[in-house]
């Protein structure tokens, strides 16, 4: 590994590894990914995955930057992320973890009030999990036998690729 950890490769539990942290549609489709070194967190990649997103319109305009709700896990958890997203306007579904919440009671009257959170829309957070089985239904995403990140995150794309295509695929009604 590089000393500046340019090649997002780094020790975890088990071994080494790299992290794909992703933004996907409703449609289990990838819009944005950084990787990153196995053993480095969910949450400081969050903001930077937020910046990185630019879906460009159909028609005339400039491209969308922000998307209509952000769900995430508990390791998105954080005063910076809920805070930026609330500057953005994105509404956010995000669970707290149970330590944050006891320190919120702890503190009693200045703790503040819960952040808000909607159960249906929790549920519908593992698109991610689905993206990342999809990526990873192509052998070399799965393994990541690159050593070079700008190698790995080319393979990423075409894993990508492929996604978008097979959904634009429709199967033919069965009704005669």
């Amino acid at each position: 590994m590089d000393r500046d950890g340019r090649e997002a490769l780094g020790r975890s539990r088990g071994g080494l590894t790299s992290k794909i942290h992703l933004l996907a549609d409703d449609r289990c489709r990838p819009l944005v990914w950084l990787t990153s070194p196995g053993q480095r967190g969910d949450s400081p990649m969050f903001i930077p995955l937020m910046q990185a997103l630019n879906i460009a319109r159909t028609g005339p305009g400039r491209p969308r930057t922000r998307p209509d709700r952000a769900r995430g896990d508990k390791a998105y958890s954080s005063r910076a992320n809920r805070t930026y997203l609330r500057k953005r306007g994105i509404k956010a579904t995000i669970a707290q973890p149970d330590d944050q919440r006891a320190n919120r009671h702890r503190r009693g009257r200045t703790g503040g009030r819960p952040p808000a959170f909607d159960r249906e829309q929790y549920r519908q957070r593992n698109t991610v999990e689905r993206t990342i089985g999809k990526l990873k239904q192509h052998r070399a995403v799965a393994t990541r036998y690159d050593k070079r990140d700008y190698i790995f995150n080319g393979t990423l794309a075409t894993a990508a690729i492929v996604i978008w295509l097979r959904d634009l695929i429709k199967e033919p009604s069965d009704t005669a």
